[in-house]
């Protein structure tokens, strides 16, 4: 199975956290913001600014560099 980074989605895709490839600090953050493996994400906005997806039914605002380190997988 392939994963593309969540920064490649398109607003109202829907996808699964497979892995994060960032530094320690930066993906003990965004487990602690409950992305964690197979966390279900919907892309609410990905144009310019931050990506802001949907998460357990909440709003979340990542940066682009997050979201760049941020590996899903579509459904």
């Amino acid at each position: 199975m392939s994963y593309l980074p969540l920064i490649n989605l398109r607003t109202g895709e829907h996808a699964k956290v497979a892995h994060i490839a960032a530094g320690r600090a930066a993906t003990k953050r965004l487990y602690e913001m409950g992305f964690n493996t197979g966390a279900e994400v919907v892309v609410i906005k990905n144009d310019t600014g931050p990506v802001i997806v949907g998460l357990f039914g909440h709003k979340v605002a990542l940066g682009r560099g997050l979201a760049e380190k941020m590996l899903v997988s579509k459904k």
